[in-house]
């Protein structure tokens, strides 16, 4: 059940490892699609285990510092695979939101302001990406997930000399 403080947004919720992805965007911009591959990714160990949320319509909540995500109640445990119908499927009755990804964001560019990688919902500072009109967001996800550590500041490592690039360890890539 949700908090009278409680708000019903336009959105989708993925359960990955111990947070949720909020999905945000305008209708037809692919929320359901990022939610169902997200729960492909976690079945193929491809990031921590996934699970549904919510899809189409969620309820966030400010509560004790965290914004909380959970399915509106006439559509908790059903998703839309596009072409196919709908489904029902396993989902977290609520879940802490620890991203936000922005489909169709206006100010998606390959190399974003740091300011652009944070977004305030319901007065919590969260990680957000951006992802551009006709871009796959699903590897910036798993990027963000499996490659950075969801934090609250955003810097360039300590690897990275000129303070851009993709931050990768010099362990794994190397100039």
């Amino acid at each position: 059940m949700t908090g009278a403080g409680a708000a019903s947004v336009h959105a989708s919720a993925v359960l990955v490892g111990d947070r949720a992805v909020l999905i945000r965007g305008p209708s037809g911009a692919g929320k359901s699609r990022l939610a169902f591959d997200l729960i492909l990714a976690g079945r193929a160990g491809q990031i921590p285990p996934a699970v549904l949320v919510g899809d189409d319509r969620v309820h966030l909540e400010h509560s004790g510092g965290q914004l909380v995500v959970r399915p509106a109640p006439k559509l908790a445990g059903l998703i839309e695979v596009r072409g196919l119908g709908i489904f029902s499927c396993d989902f977290a009755p609520q879940a802490i939101v620890g991203l936000v990804v922005d489909l169709d964001a206006p100010d998606a560019e390959r190399l974003p302001p740091p300011e652009a990688l944070r977004v305030t919902v319901n007065g919590i500072k969260l990680p957000r990406i951006p992802a551009k009109t006709g871009m796959s967001p699903l590897p910036l996800v798993i990027a963000a997930l499996t490659m950075t550590a969801i934090s609250s500041s955003p810097q360039p490592s300590a690897d990275c000399p000129k303070g851009i690039g993709n931050h990768i360890s010099p362990t794994l890539a190397t100039e």
